[in-house]
């Protein structure tokens, strides 16, 4: 089932310019550790129509082998090239407008930190004596309370200071609450008043933006799809793309359904969009 705030008629006409999908991980393909059943056969058929697909993530605590790994180990062969992480978008803009910075400070998981490491930067200590270039603020899964105290008090000093996604919570399967990077610097500005200098993931339009002038494409013909309004949905808003939001995940349909705006389609699933996707192109 899905809804849209367009006609059949244009309906159909957006879908048919589609040439890649640009996908959410958690809550749209795959829930925690658990893939969902439609999932194979709606890349499978994305593939089959010569769509292409890249898998675009909010969440920097695995790094792009480790996804690979991941994505594998639940059945799907990706490439280091179809993935796009916040950690990824965060290097790139660091070095970019920040090509002096050296030594960070960074609140991440091993595997990030090591991402950023083999990027050529530094880690500085949790010492008020070892001043870091940038403060950077991820999801970090490993977070300490000492190191939440010292990026607090770098964060006060007045660094340059990166965020690498705005997400309050992590989806996932189990009977707990993942608090999630936009929830550790709300904490940072409740306690020193300052928040980040920029966030680097969605609704950043930036990293969709990075996928399109990869592979020369026009915004009309990218499908930005996740489960996420405040991320997802606004992204593809941000970078003139086509906004789907799949209810396999945070949002409810009654949630998604008062939405202003409301999302262009509201789908079930990523295979009921991959359907009436597949359909309008024929």
């Amino acid at each position: 089932m899905y809804n849209s705030t367009l006609s059949p008629q244009q309906l159909k006409a957006v879908c048919a310019d589609i040439k890649h999908v640009a996908l959410d991980m958690d809550g749209t393909i795959y829930l925690g550790a658990n893939l969902f059943p439609w999932t194979i056969e709606f890349l499978n058929s994305l593939k089959k129509a010569g769509i292409t697909y890249s898998f675009l993530t909010n969440n920097p605590t695995k790094s792009v082998n480790d996804y690979v790994a991941k994505l594998k180990n639940l059945g799907i062969d990706a490439t280091p090239q179809e993935i796009y992480t916040t950690a990824v978008a965060t290097i790139d803009y660091i070095k970019i407008n920040y090509p002096e910075a050296k030594r960070l400070f960074v609140l991440g998981t091993p595997s990030m930190i090591k991402e950023f490491e083999d990027a050529g930067f530094e880690m500085a200590a949790d010492d008020p004596a070892d001043r870091p270039d940038l403060l950077v603020v991820a999801f970090d899964m490993t977070l300490t309370y000492n190191r939440l105290c010292r990026a607090a008090w770098w964060a006060s000093q007045g660094l340059p200071y990166i965020a690498t996604n705005p997400d309050r919570v992590c989806p996932t399967d189990k009977e707990v609450i993942l608090v999630d990077c936009g929830s550790m610097t709300t904490c940072i500005e409740h306690a020193t008043g300052h928040k980040p200098d920029i966030i680097i993931g969605k609704p950043n339009p930036d990293m969709l933006r990075c996928i399109m002038a990869t592979r020369g494409l026009a915004p009309n013909q990218v499908a930005m799809c996740g489960d996420r309004i405040y991320t997802d949905v606004a992204t593809a808003r941000n970078a003139g793309a086509l906004d789907v939001l799949v209810l396999s995940g945070e949002t409810t349909l009654d949630t998604a359904m008062n939405a202003d705006p409301r999302p262009t389609i509201i789908a079930d699933n990523v295979a009921t969009f991959g359907s009436l996707l597949i359909e309008s192109q024929r």
